[in-house]
């Protein structure tokens, strides 16, 4: 069997491969390409990035696809470019809008994965009747009884299981990710070694469509009614000051919140309908439980009856956790350890532990959290 599992002679399998223009997307083409496949490269144009920050590193940019466009050329595989800009602005742009202007904080690559990268790219891939998706991601996957389950990858520090947890299990079975299981710097080391032009790029930082990471001229561009005056008020109610606008705040911020105090002060929830802060001590930030939309789960429901461990940021620690589901797209989860700052829109994550590693087995939405003080 070959290195991606499909019972063919390599030259009659055909790929594709999602480049980024990054080293990482860079070196998987090159590696397909050098294992014999038949590869097509395609990259995404997803936003108008005529005011493109140039110190900020993104992906998606027009710098990107002519880098992506030179690798291509260099390993001598086809190459696409897909302009899926009013899809991006659709899907990923105005839903990250909305989310803040309800008071949560959103995680845009995981829509841009659930959404334009992995379903109309999925889509298109199996058109062009390719026998796999191939992507530059740091995760696992590994086939295990005639099903592909994802797993947590090698390197820890670069894992990006977190921003695939909605991936389907049709699409699972479809994608495949070489770097799964080498550390961050061999995947350079090849880069070097195969002379690409990306090898000492630096990796993309900010969100492709927030240059510099400035979120609020992006949401007073499409928004501006979210910089609306409120009132600044502590855990009973009473007005302490006064905010620009609630986009300007997320749970547990600390700073920017320009209010004296005798103990420092956090961001412990925002009300969008009452567009007011409020604001209170660190302790009051710790969260016991949350509430959970839209999942996807990608393991039988007896697997979720021992405690499991879950994610709820995605430079987050791995929590130990027990999953009540209350239908097939909500739970509950009670988090068993001490954990502060969970915010509504970010994801949360299920884990478990076996003899291949950390299996992913699904995640949700945070829709509302619980402490001993309110709920979001």
């Amino acid at each position: 069997m070959n290195s991606l599992g499909i019972n063919k002679p390599k030259k009659d399998i055909k790929v594709v491969v999602a480049m980024s223009g990054g080293v990482d997307s860079s070196v998987v083409a090159a590696l397909m390409q050098r294992e014999g496949y038949n590869v097509t490269g395609i990259t995404l144009k997803l936003y108008d990035d005529s005011k493109q920050s140039k110190e900020g590193r993104q992906c998606c940019a027009g710098q990107d696809i002519m880098d992506a466009k030179r690798v291509a050329e260099k390993i001598n595989i086809n190459h696409e470019i897909l302009y899926y800009q009013k899809k991006f602005k659709t899907e990923v742009i105005d839903s990250f809008i909305d989310s803040y202007a309800a008071g949560e904080t959103p995680i845009p690559c995981v829509q841009c994965n659930q959404t334009v990268k992995f379903r109309d790219l999925f889509k298109y891939a199996k058109n062009l009747r390719a026998d796999a998706l191939v992507t530059g991601h740091y995760v696992s996957r590994f086939q295990i009884n005639g099903q592909a389950s994802m797993y947590r990858a090698k390197d820890h520090n670069r894992d990006q299981s977190y921003f695939l947890f909605s991936t389907t299990q049709d699409q699972l079975n479809y994608l495949r990710f070489p770097l799964g299981e080498i550390e961050k710097n061999e995947t350079r080391l090849i880069a070097k070694k195969l002379n690409l032009n990306v090898a000492e790029k630096p990796d993309s930082q900010d969100i492709c469509f927030v240059p510099n990471g400035d979120y609020s001229s992006v949401i007073k561009k499409f928004r501006p009614e979210s910089f609306k005056k409120g009132k600044i008020i502590d855990l009973n109610g009473n007005q302490i000051g006064e905010h620009q606008g609630i986009i300007n705040y997320t749970i547990g911020q600390r700073k920017g919140i320009k209010i004296s105090s005798e103990n420092p002060l956090y961001v412990i929830n925002i009300n969008a309908e009452e567009n007011t802060v409020i604001v209170g001590k660190k302790e009051n930030l710790e969260i016991k439980k949350i509430q959970l939309r839209d999942l996807n789960i990608l393991s039988p429901k007896n697997e979720f009856e021992k405690t499991v461990n879950v994610k709820v940021r995605s430079t987050g620690r791995l929590l130990k956790s027990k999953i009540y589901f209350r239908n097939e797209t909500t739970a509950e989860v009670e988090i068993l350890e001490k954990e502060t700052g969970i915010s509504p829109g970010q994801a949360c994550v299920f884990y478990s532990k076996d003899e291949v590693g950390d299996k992913v087995l699904g995640g949700g939405w945070i829709h509302k959290t619980f402490n001993n003080n309110l709920s979001t």
